[in-house]
């Protein structure tokens, strides 16, 4: 090395010679490697025995080293707190400073000076363009030093050159932060990203994409666009591109298209597409998201919310109807039958007139089942058009037919794992019954407009009143389909059979539809039973059932209205002024009707109440409404009596 003399003629001399001392040694390398040839070119510049250059810790008001090179050789991690050291007032002040001699002295409570023998010492502050403090560069000697212009424009020079390149290191590290920021949302994101070429040719996708499609990137780079999505979405795409290029628009796309993945299955995408330049070129971007799980928690979602629907009507149903009673001897062996039944999986086909309980049954069957907490769907077969029972039945896609602006689920899958009840299967459509079978047998079935198979898993019951014997044999339904859904045949008998039974169930619909409305429950007499058994019940229970809601609501004096309910075929209209004992003469006065008399007197009754209605069958002023009962029951009743509209009504 040579001497500080020297050292000092070099620098008041040849500043130019300093400078490209400072260049030669600096060039070519950044970072760490570019810190310690400065300090170290530095130190033999200045002939000093130490230089080092730091950076500013402002939270902990400390200096770390970059480089540090002391008596030819390097201080690894050399950090400190500038508080009582000559570097305060260099960064508090933010300008150089110089002390010539005895720093040892003036900063008694710096231990390194003692360490290193300092006797003179020289610091700068490091700023960006800001003026912000980003370190500092500082040299110290074991004699004094001679400062001068010269001296402090060589120690600007190493400076500036120290500054700048802890600049670049901090823009350096806050590119590859954003480039990891941004690597990391591009390879962490669940959506798929594509980046395409003027061609759509794909240039470049991340991991989600693989995931989605189920193909490698390395494969994924050789395809274009339009070999991912459905030939209806790459029809809708050309269509926007050529838009878009006639009116010299960059291309801007979002909505819904088809993809479709290596094994065929079509993936409901929601896209963004967008056109940028980079440079010349031109690029596009697309953003792809599954929404496939979106669209099976919406369905779930839909589904649930029918299903709740749905199951607050049944059970404002069932809190009223669900009662099974009955201890006549007809009645002893189906209850028997439904008490072995209703524990197993078989499918159970209820058969009898019209309003005999074949409901009550089923709810009876579902709730001493194994499926009891899961729900139980009723589908009226008779009560739906022929049009849309299949999309009753099994669901809809979106737009599968005029009207479908939503996909709906049919009842069979809102009945998975519990009990679906067909009534009046009898008036199912041929062309639906293959289908019914499908589901009955292998549990599978397709949404109408749909292609995907969904699985169910249902307990089936059915009934009807027709005799499905002879629609086999007419070929008005499947033989297949009898056989399958009548493994457990109960005929449910009618109420004109069940003798005292008619009585039991009177006295339970008082009580139920008073408290209903309001109203003291009111015992049956003898006199209000015997008038009860001798009605034929056309209507069965149904009717039973109407005709004491009526009697309750008119009751008066205590005593059911049953004169004002009952229809004409009563033999007798019974006053409420009479006793009960004239009631009774009276009524025994009445000779006894066979069953044929109260057919004919039944008869009658439907025909004038159908011309006074001018034949019209249901809704407020139809004869169903003026009798009480369901059109469907009404209709049963006219078939069965033979009762047809004249041609000239």
């Amino acid at each position: 090395m040579k001497s500080d003399r020297n050292k000092e003629l070099l620098i008041y001399e040849n500043p130019e010679t300093v400078i490209r001392l400072i260049l030669e040694g600096t060039s070519g390398v950044t970072g760490g490697d570019f810190f310690r040839a400065l300090v170290k070119s530095l130190a033999e510049v200045l002939g000093v025995h130490g230089a080092w250059v730091t950076e500013w810790i402002a939270e902990s008001r400390r200096l770390r080293s970059h480089a540090f090179w002391l008596d030819d050789q390097w201080i690894n991690e050399y950090e400190y707190p500038i508080a009582g050291t000559p570097c305060e007032p260099v960064i508090n002040e933010t300008r150089l400073v110089c002390f010539p001699q005895k720093v040892t002295e003036l900063f008694p409570n710096d231990p390194d000076l003692l360490k290193f023998n300092a006797i003179s010492y020289m610091g700068m502050p490091l700023l960006d363009t800001q003026d912000e403090i980003l370190g500092h560069l500082a040299v110290f000697n074991t004699s004094p030093m001679s400062p001068g212009t010269s001296l402090e424009y060589i120690f600007r020079i190493f400076a500036a050159r120290a500054a700048a390149e802890i600049q670049r290191i901090r823009a350096e590290a806050q590119t590859q932060a954003r480039e990891e920021q941004l690597s990391g949302l591009f390879n962490g994101t669940m959506d798929a990203i594509l980046e395409l070429d003027d061609q759509l040719r794909i240039t470049m996708v991340n991991p989600a994409t693989e995931r989605l499609f189920g193909v490698s990137t390395d494969q994924m780079l050789k395809y274009f666009l339009p070999d991912l999505l459905s030939v209806e979405s790459v029809f809708q795409l050309h269509n926007n591109l050529e838009h878009c290029a006639k009116n010299n628009e960059n291309f801007r796309f979002t909505g819904e298209w088809n993809g479709c993945d290596t094994q065929g299955n079509v993936i409901p995408l929601e896209v963004s597409l967008s056109q940028y330049n980079r440079g010349k070129s031109v690029k596009y971007i697309a953003i792809m998201r599954d929404m496939r799980e979106r669209l099976e928690a919406e369905r779930r979602i839909h589904a649930l919310s029918a299903e709740t629907a749905y199951l607050r009507d049944e059970l404002r149903l069932s809190s009223s109807e669900n009662t099974l009673i009955g201890e006549s001897p007809v009645m002893l062996p189906i209850l028997r039958d439904i008490n072995e039944v209703a524990s197993t999986d078989a499918t159970v086909l209820l058969l009898g007139e019209t309003g005999t309980g074949k409901e009550v049954v089923a709810r009876t069957l579902h709730k001493a089942s194994k499926r009891a907490k899961a729900p139980l769907i009723t589908v009226n077969c008779a009560a739906i058009p022929g049009t849309l029972i299949e999309s009753e039945l099994f669901g809809h896609e979106k737009g599968a037919f005029t009207g479908a602006t939503a996909r709906r689920e049919g009842r069979f899958a809102l009945a998975d794992g519990g009990t679906i009840f067909l009534d009046e299967i009898g008036e199912m459509p041929l062309e639906l019954q293959a289908k019914l079978l499908r589901v009955l047998q292998e549990g599978e079935f397709e949404p109408v407009g749909g292609s995907k198979t969904c699985k169910t898993d249902v307990r089936v019951l059915a009934a009807t009143h027709r005799d499905l014997r002879k629609d086999v044999t007419a070929g008005r339904f499947r033989e297949d389909l009898y056989y399958r859904i009548s493994v457990f045949p109960i005929t449910l008998p009618p109420l004109r059979e069940r003798g005292h039974d008619i009585c039991l169930l009177a006295q339970h619909f008082v009580t139920q539809i008073s408290r209903k409305h309001g109203r003291n429950s009111l015992p049956i007499t003898e006199y209000e039973a015997r008038l009860l058994e001798s009605y034929s019940w056309p209507g069965n229970v149904r009717e039973l059932q109407n005709i004491i809601e009526r009697a309750v609501i008119t009751s008066q004096t205590g005593r059911l209205n049953l004169a004002r309910a009952l229809p004409e075929i009563v033999p007798e209209r019974i006053s409420h002024n009479e006793s009960e004992a004239g009631n009774m003469d009276s009524f025994q006065q009445k000779p006894v009707l066979t069953e044929k008399e109260l057919r004919e007197f039944e008869r009658s009754n439907l025909l004038k109440a159908l011309e006074s209605t001018n034949w019209k069958i249901s809704g407020i002023n139809g004869t169903a409404t003026l009798l009480g009962i369901k059109p469907t029951t009404l209709m049963s009743r006219m078939k069965a009596l033979k009762i047809c509209r004249p041609a000239t009504s």
